[in-house]
């Protein structure tokens, strides 16, 4: 019999095992996979291989654009049934790996979706978020140094939440992370940076080993050290609460720092693979999403250097 929940769980451990996914990721895939069961399972049990049907699909694809999301009663967007698509495509190319008689991946499009404006800070406008925390105080200067390091590494706020004190090396001025996919990369940090960074440890007093820490609510000396830990969750907030005082007119999040250190870094004559290596991109191609905020500079190339401008 076809047991289409125990393939699930199977197709998991292949994503953990073979493919080195993040938990998160395979969390992902657990949730769209299970709500593809599910929704299945109502309609009508899948009981061999050749019951997953483009037309089943079709069914499918129809109940997730109807479909409300767990967080609210709003339907789903199109960029999220994306991910619902895909994680069910690449099930089955799993499925063909085992050779059961699955409808071809191939046969299923992806629902088309509006192309999202790449979102980043020019100088002028990060001048201005950088110049926002009140410096004067230990929190000041910790969120300074965090929106600095953001910027000087192109880390992702996830990354950047899980560094240890101990993982900095000043005197290099450089350290490593292990990104997605568990693939490693060095990180360097700019002179700026460096300096807020030290002026910010100068400052910690507590035992915590994690980077950066919260100073807002409890914190009993005996509770779990690991707690104080600042979240990916905190360090968007702060980020959008100086934005806000800065008055900039998009809202930038810590996924724009990074975009605007890999446009800062293409825009001052950087290459593209360099960029890649610095972003910590499994492909080169996911980094070529920045190649397009360049073409004003590219425009002045073409008219200073083309004969045809003479």
């Amino acid at each position: 019999m076809f047991d289409l929940p125990a393939l699930v769980n199977e197709f998991l451990e292949y994503l953990e095992i073979e493919r080195n996914l993040s938990p998160l990721t395979i969390r992902d895939y657990r949730h769209y996979l299970e709500n593809f069961a599910s929704w299945s399972k109502a309609q009508s049990p899948i009981a061999k291989p050749q019951d997953i049907t483009v037309e089943l699909i079709r069914k499918y694809r129809v109940y997730l654009a109807h479909y409300n999301s767990p967080n609210g009663n709003l339907p789903i967007k199109k960029v999220t049934q994306n991910y619902y698509v895909i994680a069910l495509r690449s099930f089955l190319r799993y499925l063909i790996r085992k050779d059961l008689p699955v409808v071809a991946p191939e046969k299923i499009d992806l629902p088309k979706v509006e192309s999202r404006s790449l979102k980043f800070l020019d100088r002028d406008q990060l001048e201005r978020l950088l110049a926002q925390p009140d410096i004067s105080g230990k929190q000041g200067i910790r969120d300074k140094t965090i929106m600095e390091m953001l910027f000087s590494t192109g880390l992702r706020v996830s990354e950047l939440c899980k560094l240890n004190r101990d993982q900095i090396n000043l005197e290099r001025r450089e350290f490593g992370v292990i990104g997605k996919g568990g693939r490693a990369r060095v990180v360097f940090l700019s002179d700026r940076a460096t300096i807020w960074l030290e002026k910010y440890l100068a400052k910690r007093t507590d035992q915590s080993k994690a980077l950066f820490i919260r100073y807002a609510g409890n914190r009993e000396p005996t509770q779990n050290l690991e707690k104080l830990r600042l979240t990916p969750r905190s360090v968007q907030r702060l980020i959008e609460k100086y934005v806000r005082k800065a008055r900039l007119p998009i809202k930038a999040t810590p996924h724009a720092l990074r975009h605007s250190f890999a446009t800062d870094l293409l825009m001052n004559g950087a290459d593209l693979r360099s960029v890649q290596e610095l972003l910590g991109h499994k492909n080169v191609s996911t980094t070529q999403i920045y190649t397009h905020v360049t073409n004003a500079q590219l425009r002045d190339v073409h008219k200073a250097f083309h004969s045809g401008n003479k």
